[in-house]
């Protein structure tokens, strides 16, 4: 009966709870991410351009189709790829 109260007493106090050991900090590492959702594309002008829209095929004013890069960084919102 002594035995029974004390382990009830012992395990009523605070902090005499047994825990899980402690585990080892671990290193993450995280790869900067500047922008997402988009993808860069090769411009028919030939630089390279970010854009967050999808790829679409347009009427060219000379009657063919070109491919476009929508919604690119900067002040263009259509950008003509080069295939």
């Amino acid at each position: 009966m002594k035995t029974l109260a004390t382990m009830l007493l012992a395990f009523s106090l605070p902090g005499s709870h047994i825990s899980a050991p402690l585990r080892s900090p671990v290193q993450h590492v995280q790869v900067p991410q500047s922008r997402k959702g988009g993808q860069w594309y090769f411009a028919e002008n030939g630089h390279a351009v970010y854009c967050y829209g999808p790829v679409m095929t347009v009427a060219d004013p000379r009657g063919g189709l070109q491919k476009v890069a929508t919604f690119c960084q900067g002040t263009q919102s259509l950008v003509p790829l080069k295939d």
